[in-house]
C-alpha cells in the first residue's frame, strides 16, 4: 500500500517499520493482520502482505484503516504479537523489534493433549490458566477460532480472546499472475487493494518466477535478488563483487585455455583421428563457450541494476544466451566422452583401427550430438519469456514457465546429460589399462600380471590423469546440486553460486586434461607454438 489515502490524497497512512531479532527464522513475506475493536460489535480483520527485501531484518507498510490490535504471521502459522492500543491513532508512526518473546503460541504448544481435545466451550474455559504462568511468560496464543491476549485485569493477567480464523485464504478471484503455481493471496476478502504470491517450497520471487532446485540453476535464479538496483559495482553486496572476480578469473583462464588448445589440435597429424576431430571442436566450442558466458553473466548485472531497458535486447538475450550456454557445456561433456570411447576402440582393435574411418565417424557423431543437444534443450527457450516485477523495483526478468510434467522431463535431459558422460569417463580409463594389460599377458606368458598391469598403467597414466580429472571435476557440482536440495532461503545463494562456477571447470581446463599429461600431445603444441612464434617474428621484422 502506499504512504497517503483519502479522496485527495491528504491522509497519511500508519507507518509500520518492523524489524527482526536475529534469532527469527524469516520467511520471504511477511502477513499482518490488524484488529478493530467494538464495544457493541464484533472485530473487524484486516491484513496486508509485505515483501521482505533479501538481505535485510527490516520490513516497512502502511495500512489506512483503523486498527488495535495487530500481529505478524510468517511461514508455518508463526505468529509473532506487534502492538496492543486502546485508542487508535490516525497517521501514526511505529517502530517495532519482533523478539522471540513476542511469539504467539498454538494450544497444542501450552495445553496437554487431553485438554486441547475437550469441545471448545470446555477447553475456553481454562484459557486464563497460561497467562498466569511464569514459565511461558506469555503474551498471546491462539487455536484454530480464537486469538487470545494475555492482559492485566487488577492483579490478575486473563486472556481476552476474539475470533481468528487461523486457517482462513484468500485468493483472488481466479486472476492470477503467479508463476509455478503458486498461491494469490489478497488483503482483504472484499474490496482487495494488495495482492502477493505465496511460493511453493523452492521458489522464489515476487511472481515466484525463480526456480531454485540445486540441479540446473541458472544466474537469473542464484543472483537476480542480489543485485542492487541504481547501486554502484563498489556497494554491492559481497555475492555479486565475488561473482564480478570469479566471472573475469573463468573468462580469462577459459580463453587461455581454447587458444592454447586450438593451437594444439588445429593440426594435420593430429586429426588424422578421431580423437583430433573431438578435442579441437572442444577448444573451439570452450572459445565460444566463455564468450557466452561472460555476456551472460555482464547483461544480467547491469540489466539487473537497470541501466539496460531495451525490451528486444533483453528479449534476444534471454532467448538464446542460457540455451547456447547449455549446449556448449554439454557437447563438452560428450565430447570429452567421445574421445574416451575412441581410446577404448583404439585399444581392443590395436592394429586393426582405421584412422580414415575414424575421422569421417567422428564428423558425423559431432553433428549427431549437436543435434542430439538442440533437440533435448528446445523447450528452454521455447518456454523462456520476459515478465516485469510488481514490486517498487519493477524489474525485468527473464523466466523459464514449465509444466509439472516438463519439469520433470528437464530434470531427466539434465541428469542423462550429466550421468552418462560422467559414467563412461569414469570406467575409460581403468578399462583401457585393463584391456592392455591382458593383451600383453597373453604375448608375456613368462612375466607376472601385475608387472604388466603397472607398467600399463606407466604407459598410459595420461588417459588415466585425462579420466581422473574429469571425474574430480564433476564430482563437487554433482555434490554440491544433490546434497544442498533446493536453495531454500535466496539470501544465502554462496553453495549454489559455487556450484554453477564449478560447472564451467572442465570446460576451461582442456589443456591441462589432456595436453599436459600426453607426451605427444605437449611436443606437437611446442612445434605449433614455435612454428607461430616464428612466423609473428618474421610479419613483424617485414613491417619493421
Amino acid at each position: 500500500m502506499s504512504e497517503w489515502c483519502g479522496v485527495r490524497c491528504e491522509i497519511i497512512n500508519n507507518e509500520i517499520n518492523l524489524s527482526f531479532h536475529e534469532n527469527i527464522k524469516l520467511s520471504q513475506s511477511i502477513l499482518v493482520h490488524f484488529i478493530e475493536v467494538f464495544d457493541d460489535a464484533a472485530p473487524i480483520n484486516g491484513s496486508t502482505f509485505q515483501m521482505i527485501p533479501v538481505n535485510k531484518r527490516t520490513v516497512t507498510l502502511y495500512w489506512p484503516y483503523p486498527f488495535h490490535i495487530a500481529f505478524a504471521e510468517l511461514d508455518n502459522k508463526n505468529y509473532y504479537i506487534i502492538l496492543v492500543q486502546n485508542m487508535y491513532h490516525r497517521s501514526r508512526k511505529i517502530n517495532q523489534e519482533i523478539q522471540s518473546k513476542d511469539r504467539c503460541r498454538h494450544i497444542n504448544e501450552i495445553f496437554k493433549q487431553t485438554l486441547v481435545q475437550y469441545h471448545p466451550l470446555r477447553r475456553i474455559k481454562h484459557y486464563h490458566e497460561p497467562c498466569n504462568m511464569s514459565s511461558f511468560n506469555l503474551s498471546c496464543f491462539y487455536d484454530d477460532n480464537l486469538f487470545c491476549l494475555c492482559n492485566y485485569f487488577g492483579q490478575q493477567r486473563i486472556a481476552n480472546c476474539f475470533e481468528f480464523d487461523s486457517k482462513k485464504k484468500f485468493d483472488c478471484f481466479g486472476q492470477s499472475n503467479c508463476q509455478n503455481e503458486a498461491k494469490c493471496l489478497q488483503d482483504r476478502s472484499q474490496c482487495p487493494q494488495t495482492s502477493i504470491c505465496v511460493c511453493r517450497p523452492c521458489f522464489y520471487g515476487a511472481l515466484c518466477q525463480f526456480s531454485a532446485h540445486g540441479f540446473g540453476l541458472s544466474l537469473d535464479d542464484i543472483l537476480g535478488y542480489q543485485i542492487q538496483p541504481h547501486i554502484t559495482i563498489n556497494n554491492q553486496p559481497f555475492v555479486i563483487q565475488l561473482s564480478i572476480i570469479l566471472t573475469m578469473i573463468i573468462t580469462i583462464i577459459g580463453l587461455i585455455n581454447s587458444i592454447l588448445s586450438f593451437i594444439t589440435f588445429n593440426n594435420n597429424e593430429i586429426c588424422q583421428t578421431g580423437c583430433g576431430i573431438y578435442l579441437l571442436n572442444i577448444s573451439i566450442i570452450t572459445l565460444f563457450t566463455m564468450i557466452l558466458f561472460a555476456l551472460k553473466f555482464w547483461i544480467l548485472l547491469i540489466a539487473q541494476m537497470t541501466y539496460i531497458t531495451n525490451d528486444l535486447f533483453l528479449k534476444i538475450q534471454c532467448i538464446s544466451i542460457d540455451f547456447l550456454l547449455q549446449i556448449g557445456i554439454n557437447m563438452n561433456r560428450w565430447l570429452s566422452t567421445c574421445v574416451a570411447i575412441e581410446r577404448v576402440i583404439c585399444v581392443i582393435k590395436g592394429t586393426n583401427f582405421d584412422k580414415n574411418k575414424s575421422k569421417k565417424l567422428a564428423k558425423f557423431i559431432i553433428i549427431l550430438l549437436f543435434i542430439f543437444n538442440i533437440s533435448t534443450n528446445l523447450h528452454d527457450p521455447i518456454h523462456r519469456h520476459l515478465i516485469e516485477d510488481n514490486d517498487n523495483e519493477k524489474r525485468i526478468w527473464c523466466i523459464i514457465t514449465y509444466s509439472s510434467t516438463l519439469r520433470t522431463y528437464n530434470t531427466i535431459m539434465n541428469l542423462c546429460h550429466f550421468f552418462i558422460p560422467f559414467i563412461i569417463n569414469l570406467i575409460s580409463g581403468p578399462f583401457i589399462i585393463l584391456v592392455t594389460a591382458r593383451q600383453r599377458k597373453i604375448i608375456r606368458i613368462q612375466e607376472s600380471y601385475r608387472n604388466i598391469l603397472n607398467k600399463q598403467i606407466q604407459e598410459h597414466k595420461h588417459l588415466l590423469i585425462s579420466s581422473i580429472s574429469l571425474i574430480l571435476l564433476a564430482i563437487p557440482h554433482l555434490i554440491i546440486s544433490f546434497v544442498s536440495g533446493c536453495m531454500n532461503s535466496i539470501s544465502k545463494p554462496l553453495l549454489f553460486l559455487i556450484g554453477y562456477f564449478i560447472s564451467f571447470i572442465p570446460s576451461i581446463l582442456t589443456f591441462l586434461v589432456f595436453v599436459t599429461p600426453s607426451t605427444s600431445y605437449k611436443q606437437q603444441f611446442l612445434k605449433t607454438y614455435e612454428r607461430y612464434k616464428r612466423t609473428i617474428q618474421r610479419r613483424l621484422h617485414l613491417v619493421l
